[in-house]
């Protein structure tokens, strides 16, 4: 087995923690696993308990195919012989492993609240390691309760779209996504940047479209003010009731000359 590469987690976890990521990867991956000849998910970085696999495993095999496979992977082999007894293999398995990915060509790969700890300078390569075997990457970090998350689309490499989500009824304002962006983007949240500007326009939306119909309505409608005013809005209607805003990874430019 190749040595695994990375650092120990947190560990911090909580049932349902990732229920909003599980669901756009269902949607999102859903043809990609259907058509593998193996539909392999890892789930990267687990954490001290394995529920956010086990529940993983169980929404893809209820959403997309019974014979959606997930691989847990903990860099400390103290939490992969505690995650054993919530093994099913060959549905369902917990190995130790790093950004390497135990050797194994995954489908899928989800790490999430993993590289937040990591200093950004070293983003770009774990995620370079994660894909190299052709793996789509679903990379991000959320709040404890799983409330407010944000995450990255990367293939081959290079992130291709960022998404924001918010249990909507919870939402106070999108300010709140600021501080939970990915680690690529959570410095650049600054005048000049585009995440900045995306998010100032997000929030400029949200006050403009106050309603008395409630927060869903209000979000359709901040998003479709979004995409009126010109920002490259993806998915539809469908998705952004589920409190999900997706667009173009808005990727950090240096900020403009000042005298």
């Amino acid at each position: 087995m190749p040595k695994p590469v990375g650092a120990i987690t947190r560990g911090t976890t909580n049932p349902n923690r990732l229920r909003r990521v599980d669901n756009f990867i269902a949607y999102r991956c859903e043809v990609l696993l259907k058509e593998a000849a193996r539909p392999l998910v890892i789930d990267l970085g687990y954490g001290a308990s394995p529920v956010t696999a086990v529940e993983l495993r169980g929404r893809l095999a209820a959403a997309v195919s019974a014979d959606v496979a997930v691989v847990g992977l903990e860099i400390d082999p103290v939490r992969v012989s505690a995650a054993q007894p919530f093994a099913d293999p060959p549905r369902l398995e917990f190995r130790r492993g790093g950004f390497e990915l135990a050797g194994l060509a995954p489908v899928v790969v989800r790490a999430f609240n993993v590289l937040r700890q990591y200093d950004e300078a070293e983003v770009t390569a774990a995620w370079r390691t994660m894909t190299a075997t052709g793996a789509l990457l679903v990379e991000g970090t959320c709040d404890e309760l799983g409330r407010i998350a944000t995450w990255v689309v990367v293939e081959h490499g290079t992130p291709r779209t960022l998404t924001l989500s918010a249990r909507l009824p919870v939402l106070e304002h999108p300010a709140v996504f600021a501080e939970r962006l990915p680690k690529s983007l959570i410095h650049h949240n600054v005048p000049g940047h585009p995440v900045h500007e995306m998010l100032r326009a997000l929030g400029r939306a949200w006050e403009t479209e106050a309603s008395p119909f409630g927060p869903r309505q209000r979000w359709l409608s901040t998003v479709r003010r979004m995409r009126i005013e010109g920002w490259p809005v993806l998915d539809g209607p469908a998705r952004w009731r589920l409190g999900e805003l997706t667009l173009p990874y808005p990727h950090p430019t240096a900020p403009p000359d000042r005298p």
